[in-house]
C-alpha cells in the first residue's frame, strides 16, 4: 500500500544494476527518501519472484492470434565473454497486420550464431509464428542462415541503418555528413 511510482522505477533499476535484496531498503531511502521504510529484503524477493513468473508467462505466450507480416532480428553484443563464446542478447521484433511492433523474444545467445538464432526461431515457430512476409537484419549471415532453414518463403532485406552505417564507415570522416545526406 505505501507503493509509489518512484519505488517502482527504482526496485527494477537496482535490481538490474545487481544490488543484493538486503541492500535495498538502504538504497532506496537514500534515492527516494522516507517513501522506501516499509521496504523489505522479503518484499524484494516476493518482487523478484513475481518478476521472473511474469517473464516466464512473456517467453511463452502464444503467438499465434497475429499475423506477423514482418521480423527484425539483431544481436546486441554484452562484451562479456563466457567460457568461449561472446555473449549477447539475441532480440527479433514483429510487426503484426495493425501496424504494432512488439518484442517477441530476446535470449541469451552466442555472438549471433546460426544455431543460438535458429533456436530461436524453432521457439518462435513452436508458440504458433506463421511465416512473416519479410525479414530485416543487419546482415549477420546466421540469421539469414536460420531464417532459410525455418521460413523458406520469408523475403530478406538487409536493415538499411546498418547498410548507411557500413557505407558511411569507407568513407573519410570529412564526407561523412555529404554522403549520409546523400543516402
Amino acid at each position: 500500500m505505501r507503493k509509489t511510482a518512484s519505488l517502482e522505477v527504482a526496485v527494477p533499476w537496482l535490481y538490474l544494476k545487481g544490488l543484493s535484496t538486503g541492500e535495498m531498503p538502504s538504497a532506496l531511502a537514500a534515492l527516494v527518501g522516507p517513501e522506501a521504510k516499509g521496504l523489505s529484503a522479503s518484499t524484494v524477493a516476493r518482487l523478484k519472484q513475481t518478476w521472473r513468473e511474469e517473464c516466464a508467462r512473456w517467453r511463452q505466450r502464444w503467438l499465434d492470434a497475429d499475423h506477423w507480416g514482418y521480423l527484425w532480428g539483431d544481436g546486441i553484443d554484452s562484451g562479456l565473454r563466457a567460457e568461449r563464446h561472446r555473449l549477447c542478447a539475441m532480440v527479433v521484433l514483429g510487426v503484426n497486420a495493425r501496424g504494432e511492433t512488439h518484442f517477441l523474444p530476446i535470449e541469451d545467445g552466442v555472438r549471433e550464431s546460426t544455431q543460438s538464432l535458429r533456436e530461436i526461431l524453432l521457439n518462435l515457430k513452436a508458440r504458433g509464428l506463421h511465416a512473416p512476409a519479410l525479414a530485416i537484419g543487419d546482415g549477420a549471415m546466421g540469421f539469414w542462415a536460420a531464417l532459410e532453414a525455418l521460413y523458406l518463403k520469408t523475403r530478406q532485406q538487409h536493415c538499411w541503418c546498418h547498410k548507411t552505417r557500413n557505407v558511411l564507415n569507407t568513407v573519410p570522416k570529412s564526407g561523412q555528413p555529404k554522403g549520409k545526406q546523400a543516402l
